[in-house]
């Protein structure tokens, strides 16, 4: 006899695992959700006191960080990975993210393993304010080796519409402020994992005083709630989440095309982290620079006035920001100096 179970899905398990993350999702729902948990879907009102809102949405993943994180069982940081990955795009055109759902692809379900992520994606919706309406979690047995997984979410946001920050405000003269990262957030990890193998994730992670595994796996900072509170009362010129492409990359999404952004790159010192990888890589500087972050995860371009008081409300939320450059007449691109 030839049975679902049998072929490598265990609906059992599913039907577990169902009910062991109920509690962390719901408690992230307020009144404003509809639906109920385990339905086909759910919705969420819009917040009040929009004239004409536009939805917005994103969708991303942890990439291959989750190797790492399932090898040395270290799961409980990839809730905010997955989380900051997606509103943090959000919240940089100016969006208010209000909701997301999750997509786990497992090889072979492991009802404890999920609750771990789960409840570190919901951990991360409360301190974003969003709510996590559902997910999807699949088998995918004979496809993925058993022990093997990959994260990814999409989020909605909602922003009044002509009040998105496109980056079409931004001038000459105005400042770019650097929003600092400690770690590497979710991006470059295909690099990290070829040069730090496996074997090598216990050992100390050379000039940084700690384990490889700790430093890798540290959750990415949260940068929506910090960001929201600045849009809400400064009037920011444009914005860009530092991603795969670093801030080159990123930066240069929202540059009009008669600005140049120039990047003072000795206004702030990156994490030991980046000299590691890029001794043990022998990495070469401009490919540091468009793999990863290097420090600074999130950029705010904002009139000089505005300079003070954007820092102030961001140290409020212990989002520390250092000005790292300024606006130029230019092309559309980014220079470093």
């Amino acid at each position: 006899m030839t049975t679902y179970r049998s072929s490598g899905v265990d609906l059992d398990a599913a039907d577990e695992m169902v009910g062991s993350i109920a509690g962390a999702v719901t408690a992230t729902w307020g009144d404003d959700v509809v639906g109920s948990f385990g339905g086909f879907a759910a919705g969420i009102g819009l917040p009040p006191g929009y004239t004409a809102p536009v939805l917005m949405m994103s969708t991303d993943g942890v990439g291959t960080k989750a190797e790492i994180a399932r090898q040395t069982d270290r799961l409980d940081g990839l809730g905010w990975d997955l989380v900051a990955m997606c509103v943090d795009d959000l919240v940089a055109t100016g969006a208010r993210p209000i909701a997301m759902t999750d997509y786990l692809a497992v090889g072979r379900l492991d009802v404890a393993r999920v609750d771990r992520i789960v409840r570190s994606i919901a951990a991360a919706c409360t301190a974003a304010g969003v709510a996590l309406l559902g997910g999807e979690t699949a088998e995918h047995p004979g496809v993925m080796d058993p022990d093997a997984f990959d994260l990814a979410g999409a989020a909605l946001g909602v922003v009044e519409r002509g009040r998105e920050i496109d980056g079409r405000a931004i001038s000459p003269g105005d400042v770019v402020l650097g929003l600092v990262s400690p770690n590497l957030r979710s991006n470059g990890f295909s690099l990290v994992r070829k040069i730090v193998p496996a074997l090598e994730l216990g050992d100390e992670l050379p000039g940084t005083g700690q384990v490889a595994a700790d430093i890798l796996l540290e959750p990415s900072v949260l940068y929506t709630p910090a960001v929201l509170d600045v849009i809400d009362h400064i009037l920011v010129h444009g914005m860009a989440h530092v991603t795969g492409g670093g801030i080159a990359g990123n930066l240069s999404r929202v540059l009009p095309a008669g600005c140049d952004a120039v990047i003072t790159t000795d206004a702030w010192v990156p994490p030991a982290v980046f000299a590691a990888i890029q001794q043990l890589g022998n990495v070469p500087g401009r490919d540091m620079f468009r793999t990863f972050n290097m420090g600074i995860g999130f950029v705010l371009v904002v009139a000089p006035d505005d300079v003070a008081d954007a820092a102030r409300r961001l140290d409020e939320h212990r989002v520390e920001a250092t000005i790292i450059g300024g606006i130029e007449q230019g092309t559309g691109g980014v220079r470093f100096g």
